[in-house]
């Protein structure tokens, strides 16, 4: 079983779920995952139950949202792999510095300690600057993936990266195998 976990950008979402559905065509058993604030928070991109209840049709389970019920996650309920799409900034840092005040940093935190895949599809407006050193930080973990990344707007977000989601399942097959692809494309 694959764990699907899902953070707060919001602008990112579309292209996440596209890749959820290829994941699911592609015969994966996936058990969702939110943040409290994805499973809550209307934004312009839509409503958190619509949302839901996309992701839920997808995966036939329902999506895990708070701490006590990732928890278990780890020893006690293993996935093959997390994956975490898109992971955001504030997500990053915290699985850096190890805090699990979610239920996505508390579902990794769990995860990580059977030293299975972990793969991250980063979406930060400051991956190049305050969230460069939890970047590097993450590349030295054990288990840790990324998913290749660009900088979606030099000129107007020079700081800001985002991982090529069409390279999610690429990432995963890699990642379940022990191989790291490629994580920064130019």
């Amino acid at each position: 079983m694959i764990g699907y976990a899902m953070c707060g950008s919001f602008c990112t979402h579309a292209q996440s779920l596209t890749q959820l559905e290829a994941l699911v065509q592609s015969g994966y058993d996936i058990q969702p995952i939110m943040s409290q604030i994805v499973y809550t928070t209307d934004t312009r991109f839509g409503k958190a139950r619509d949302l839901i209840t996309r992701v839920e049709e997808l995966c036939g389970r329902s999506v895990i949202h708070t701490i006590v019920e990732a928890e278990p996650l780890g020893p006690r309920h293993p996935l093959d792999a997390l994956i975490i799409s898109p992971c955001t900034g504030n997500t990053l840092a915290k699985l850096s510095c190890g805090i699990t005040d979610t239920a996505v940093c508390m579902a990794a935190k769990a995860h990580l300690r059977t030293d299975r895949p972990l793969v991250l599809a980063l979406a930060s407006n400051d991956a190049l600057s305050a969230n460069l050193k939890n970047i590097a930080a993450l590349l030295s973990r054990k288990s840790v993936y990324f998913v290749p990344m660009v900088q979606d707007d030099p000129k107007g977000k020079p700081h800001s990266m985002v991982a090529d989601f069409s390279r999610l399942g690429e990432t995963l097959r890699d990642a379940l195998s022990g191989v790291q692809v490629r994580k920064l494309i130019w």
